[in-house]
């Protein structure tokens, strides 16, 4: 028997929730009518409900499933009045992408805001759907080895399909039957109630399943299995893929815009923003002799050799290939001429001797150029030149390509090292984060025991929860005569996928931390939720004692989910490179595409000393962004390095940064007495909102690393960058939606609960970089996400501070331009200035339109100052030259102080933990300051282009639009009733939030 998969698509209609009233007498009969792929199936009709509950699980045949992700599901519901020969009435509809389709046992509960049809629709509420895909694996049987049964399988398909269709024919009779007339007869209305159209008529009922239904023939193809017929639509399909092969495919779970996205990280990329750097490679592929050897143990290498450089295969027995690639850097050659010999090794009397086989010599001159995408240079076998041994051959292939080659990767390169792990690209991925949510609600029935200490005190107890490493307890409560001790506590973890096997659960005595009992629940059972509308239900857990009897003790009553509307914050919040919620069902689509090339450095300076006698730098740069990261390859003992490297990110939000530091690799050397780590060298931040789309930025940046004797300059590194976005729509329509996840704002987490999350998910994320082959080192990973934002420091408190000031000072030069005009300093300007106050006397209505005309001509008049690079991290901003070393001292000492007296430890560690907060306090306010400054300053070109539009729109509107109507209306607006207020930010709250501001550049 062979086997074939079926894809099938899983639609579970919930409930609905704030219907739009429909029949007149303020209700409504809803159904639901769903369509994916041609196929069309229908719910049951819920009678006079605005809130109808359906629960009713509808499954689709997915035809292709390489197409799946570029599909679209579309629920349409409707108001049913067949009862009263009306016709039906639109309620909404809701469209899902194939992209956020998840497999079977991660589907969560989705409640949709439904969309109107037209922009005349009375269209609210929301629709709660569960999606999910799920293949199962059919038996098809084998007809191959039977030649009869082949040729009447050939002979006999007409008639199989036309008996498949009459039963079909039958049954749908059968069923239009039992159906009401009024339903053939819907049609569909456009615009309002009376008018609004009906769905196409429905074939399938609510309850038809297309593989049983359908009867299968005696002789059934592979096709007819896969692709069942259900209905007359489908038949057509079925003829023309009858006798079709079917090609399986290795199913990745992977998007294809993913796919795309990591094919670009390497060879596939275009290579456009970086220099082609020409590398010299030689394949040696294997050799044969002319005559065996007498030896009895014979191996063979091969040795290349380009002027001072030379370098050998790994040694094979005779026989086998080397299949070896070699990429010479073009640029460090000092010879025209490449050598090739062959070796053999034998062993003679425990000692290894070698003997050349022969040497073949080639011209760099005559050596062919190859450039993707033409096809990898074959091959071919070359004479060795010998005396002693002549007749042998070798197999090779020589060619002059770039760093865009396939065999790049994977090959020997003299810039890096060689074949060394350690110095090789990679591209790595921060683990999949998520918000484990335990509710702690009460115990029941404990067994304390009949000692004598538990009859004279009243025991206090609480809960202690343990996720890995992380540790959190409830607070204390006293036990009460009912033996029921009450919490109604959260505890809060952070759990990374592949999820830790147990959350381990256990009550304790506060007096003596004794255990009564204890639980233990599996992660991946754990239910997950995307938002607060989904009610988790609280479950009841037996508690064991710790002996080995494992004894009952009591039970505990918890609720527990797994968070995935929320977006598990990793990194400082005003360098954040992701916003999107765990759950995949919340992701969005992207909206444009990040490339970065990593062209080069200049300059750097010596780190490390090599043999003892002279500086040496061996440099690589990461680049961050969301979840992915990125290693250049490690250019070893250069000040001036060209790594001329290119990679792609998607971008959903354009409000976020890109990170890139350079580091020096301490981690490839094999000498014990050094520590083996990856010295920082500076690093660089980039705003993609600051950056024009579809334009190319190439610009050098100075690399500045605050270190315990001061600031240093390390060089400069030479990057370009291109944000290219396809939608203008999409990209105008970032600035007026919320920055996180909806969860962040109707359940947030206070300020010292954030914190406490940020650094666990920082852990975690570099313990799980640092367990990859090679390592991404903790100090890598600290530097790059900015683990000691929060610490205190002297220097950056000043540096908000006077942030703070720059922005007040702002503010008294309107007080400074007011007392010039009053004491006649320019006189026209006076002037002017007393007409304008006669105007706003005699025409009060013309001082709004007046205000956002002048504002607009401003803006006007500065876009031609607008910054025109990419800013970076300014040291001066940052006070890196004005910092006491004393200062250093404190920002560089550890957390606590090493201090020797007890006392001025503990004070100074209070004094920095407060000092701490209000630094970012500081921080905050200086960054509203900036980013009301930033609306005309043009930092963020898209953003201060929608102000100055919007700005213009208000001054027309305001010139037809009285003065008084609008004091009226504003007013009216401010006091509007809580049922008329939305639990998300505004608009504007949400275009203030995303303009830029300079946290982005303190270090």
């Amino acid at each position: 028997m062979a086997e074939a998969t079926v894809r099938k698509l899983i639609v579970e209609v919930i409930n609905a929730k704030n219907l739009m009233p429909k029949d007149g007498q303020g209700t409504a009969s809803a159904y639901a009518i769903v369509d994916f792929d041609g196929q069309r199936k229908r719910t049951k009709t819920k009678s006079r409900d605005l809130n109808p509950q359906w629960e009713e699980k509808l499954e689709f045949l997915i035809l292709d499933k390489e197409s799946m992700v570029s599909e679209t599901l579309e629920v349409n519901l409707y108001n049913d009045k067949k009862t009263t020969g009306k016709r039906s009435t639109f309620l909404g509809k809701v469209k899902i992408s194939g992209s956020t389709f998840v497999k079977l046992g991660e589907e969560v509960i989705v409640y949709y805001p439904l969309e109107k049809r037209s922009v005349f629709s009375q269209i609210k509420g929301e629709l709660g759907l569960k999606v999910c895909y799920v293949d199962e694996v059919l038996p098809v049987t084998e007809t191959a080895g039977d030649e009869k049964k082949e040729e009447k399988a050939e002979e006999k398909p007409p008639e199989t399909v036309t008996e498949t269709a009459g039963d079909e024919k039958k049954e749908e009779k059968e069923k239009a039957e039992e159906k009401p007339p009024a339903t053939a007869t819907e049609t569909e209305a456009a615009g309002d109630e009376k008018k609004e159209e009906t769905p196409n008529p429905v074939v399938t009922t609510e309850n038809q399943k297309p593989k049983e239904e359908t009867p299968v023939p005696a002789v059934s193809t592979v096709a007819e299995v896969v692709n069942p017929p259900i209905a007359e639509t489908e038949k057509v399909k079925i003829k023309e893929k009858q006798f079709e092969v079917i090609q399986k495919r290795a199913d990745l779970n992977v998007r294809d815009h993913e796919l795309r996205s990591l094919s670009n990280d390497r060879s596939r990329s275009a290579y456009d923003l970086v220099d082609r750097m020409a590398f010299l490679y030689v394949r040696v592929v294997k050799a044969k002799r002319s005559a065996k050897p007498d030896e009895k143990a014979s191996t063979l290498f091969s040795k290349l050799v380009i002027g001072s450089h030379s370098v050998r295969t790994k040694s094979e027995n005779e026989g086998k290939d080397w299949d070896q690639v070699f990429a010479f850097d073009k640029e460090g050659l000092n010879s025209t001429s490449l050598e090739v010999s062959v070796w053999s090794e034998n062993m003679e009397n425990d000692q290894k001797t070698e003997s050349s086989l022969g040497t073949v010599s080639f011209d760099l001159q005559e050596v062919p150029k190859r450039v993707p995408p033409d096809s990898p240079l074959a091959p071919q076998w070359y004479t060795l030149e010998s005396e002693a041994s002549p007749g042998n051959d070798v197999m090779i292939a020589v060619w002059i390509g770039t760093q865009a080659d396939e065999a790049f990767q994977e090959s020997w390169q003299s810039d890096s090292g060689g074949l060394i792990p350690e110095t090789r690209a990679k591209v790595y991925l921060s683990p999949k984060l998520w918000y484990l949510r335990l509710t702690v609600i009460q115990t029941q029935d404990l067994q304390l025991g009949s000692g004598s200490e538990a009859k004279v005190r009243q025991p206090e107890l609480y809960v202690k929860a343990q996720l890995g490493a992380q540790v959190f307890k409830t607070g204390r409560t006293a036990l009460l005569s009912s033996a029921n001790p009450t919490w109604n506590e959260d505890l809060v973890f952070v759990a990374s996928e592949p999820f830790e096997p147990f959350l381990a659960i256990t009550l304790e005595d506060v007096a003596n931390s004794k255990s009564i009992g204890k639980t233990k629940i599996h992660v991946s059972s754990i239910e997950r939720r995307i938002d607060d509308r989904t009610d988790v239900k609280s479950r009841w857990f037996n508690l064991c004692g710790s002996d080995e009897t494992n004894s009952y003790t009591g039970r505990i009553h918890i609720r527990i989910c797994l968070e995935g509307g929320y977006h598990v914050i990793d990194e400082a919040a005003h360098v954040t490179s992701d916003v999107r919620a765990s759950a995949k069902q919340l992701t969005k689509p992207a909206i444009g595409l990040l490339e970065v090339g990593i062209r080069g450095a200049t300059n750097l300076l010596p780190v490390k000393t090599k043999d003892g006698t002279r500086g040496t730098t061996d440099a690589y740069v990461v680049a961050k962004y969301g979840p992915k990261w990125v290693r250049t390859r490690t250019i070893v003992d250069r000040f001036n390095p060209r790594w001329n490297e290119q990679y792609t990110w998607d971008v959903y939000d354009p409000c976020t940064v890109l990170t890139i530091g350079v580091f020096d690799n301490g981690r490839f050397e094999k000498d014990v007495s050094k520590s083996h780590k990856d010295v920082r060298m500076g690093k660089i931040r980039v705003r993609l909102s600051t950056l024009d789309t579809n334009r190319v930025y190439v610009n050098s940046y100075s690399l500045i690393v605050l270190l315990p004797g001061g600031a240093r300059r390390m060089g400069e590194i030479e990057i370009a960058v291109r944000f290219s976005c396809s939608s203008w729509l999409s990209l105008m329509q970032a600035y007026t939606s919320p920055v996180l996840p909806r969860m962040h704002y109707v359940r947030p987490f206070g300020p010292a609960q954030q914190d406490v999350l940020r650094q666990t998910a920082m852990k975690i994320v570099t313990a799980r970089l640092a367990r990859s082959e090679p390592a991404l080192g903790h100090e890598v990973v600290q530097f790059m996400l900015d683990s000691d934002t929060h610490v205190w420091s002297m220097r950056r408190s000043k540096a908000n501070w006077f942030r703070l000031i720059g922005c007040l000072s702002r503010a008294t030069t309107v007080f400074r331009w007011l007392d010039g005009i009053r004491t006649w300093v320019h006189p026209p300007t006076t002037v002017l200035v007393h007409a304008l106050l006669i105007a706003i006397v005699f025409c009060p209505y013309l001082i709004l339109p007046t205000v956002f005309m002048y504002a607009f001509l401003i803006l006007i008049l500065r876009f031609r100052n607008r910054p025109r690079v990419p800013q970076n991290m300014d040291p001066r901003m940052s006070y890196v030259d004005m910092v006491s070393l004393d200062e250093l001292d404190e920002e560089f000492d550890g957390f606590p102080t090493m201090r020797s007296l007890e006392m001025v430890r503990i004070r100074y560690d209070r004094v920095r933990a407060l000092a701490g907060r209000a630094q970012c306090l500081i921080g905050d306010v200086a960054a509203q300051g900036e980013r009301l400054e930033a609306l005309f300053s043009w930092r963020d070109p898209r953003a201060t282009g929608i102000f100055a539009v919007m700005c213009l729109v208000m001054s027309l509107m305001f010139y037809a639009v009285p003065f008084k109507g609008f004091v009226l209306l504003a007013g009216f607006y401010y006091m509007r009733h809580p049922r008329f207020r939305d639990d998300m930010p505004s608009i504007s709250v949400n275009f203030f939030r995303r303009l830029p501001s300079f946290s982005d550049q303190i270090m």
